[in-house]
């Protein structure tokens, strides 16, 4: 049987503020439990780990701001994670780099590994829903980069939507179109009609397709991220802490729109995770347990 090499990379960069005040931009949301065992960035760090019929997912590697490298730390070493690396960002530079980083870290780490990248701050219920939505897009991974799309239960007006095109694979369609956040009659238009997912922010890809793809509109972010990784100050075996000056250098922009709006080789793997991004209070409220008179604590 083939096997796929997978890193999981974590993005650990958001500053999640619309949580205030629990979540602040020194401790931001995914450094906090909000009612499971093990913080946000816990749970994600341990979500992919070992084989899974064909695919392995190797140790995995957070990128983070500098102002964090303790907190990360000390939650992954509590919770017996071995990290490939920890890529530390002096400033924050949005998703683009985020994702360039993660691809330009992983061909050093395995040139033959694929990149599964996730925010640290998203909950997955259902893992093993996960694995199988992962294996689904590795048969098209090699050439395509492949989102994962949440099939909506409800015209959600907080998420941007993926519409599918034809299939490319069970389970796996070619990228129509990003969406942004609807009103609440497009949503409800977007559900009559089907074909369309709420956009996750996780991404699979060969490294090198990635970067090949930040040509059309995103290569000035590539280059720049590169340089600041090439002159990087390496401590142990683990930290990579990217140069100052030349990060600042990268420009502020989203992976949607650096790359992903841009190319045609986006696909989309619909599944259904237990997904939520957990990004307001009242959200938080409903995905917590209640008491009998509907207080979650």
């Amino acid at each position: 049987m083939a096997v796929t090499k997978i890193i999981p990379v974590v993005m650990s960069g958001g500053s999640g503020t619309r949580l205030w005040p629990v979540s602040t931009t020194l401790q931001p949301k995914q450094f906090h439990s909000l009612g499971a065992q093990r913080t946000m960035i816990e749970e994600t760090a341990l979500r992919l780990r070992g084989a899974h019929d064909g695919l392995v997912f190797l140790d995995p590697v957070v990128i983070a701001g500098v102002s964090h490298r303790d907190l990360v730390l000390e939650l992954l070493s509590r919770s017996g994670v071995q990290l490939a690396a920890l890529v530390l960002e002096p400033e924050g530079r949005n998703t683009a780099a985020t994702a360039a980083l993660a691809a330009i870290v992983a061909q050093e780490i395995d040139p033959e590994a694929y990149v599964l990248l996730m925010p640290a701050d998203h909950l997955v219920a259902d893992r093993a829903a996960l694995v199988d939505a992962v294996r689904a897009a590795s048969a098209v991974v090699s050439d395509r980069i492949v989102t994962f799309g949440i099939r909506p239960t409800a015209p959600e007006t907080g998420y941007g939507y993926i519409q599918q095109g034809e299939a490319l694979a069970d389970g796996v369609h070619r990228v129509t179109a990003f969406k942004e956040k609807p009103a609440l009659d497009v949503a409800n238009q977007y559900l009559r009609e089907g074909g369309y997912s709420w956009n996750s922010g996780m991404f699979f890809f060969a490294p090198k397709v990635l970067l090949e793809e930040f040509s059309i509109a995103g290569a000035d972010i590539r280059d720049d991220a590169h340089e600041a990784f090439r002159r990087a100050r390496r401590e142990n075996t683990v930290e990579i802490h990217l140069d100052p000056e030349t990060f600042a250098r990268v420009r502020n922009e989203a992976v949607d729109r650096a790359v992903m709006e841009k190319t045609s080789r986006a696909a989309v793997a619909s599944c259904d995770i237990g997904w939520a991004d957990v990004g307001s209070w009242a959200e938080l409220w409903r995905l917590s347990p209640k008491d009998e008179d509907g207080n979650a604590v």
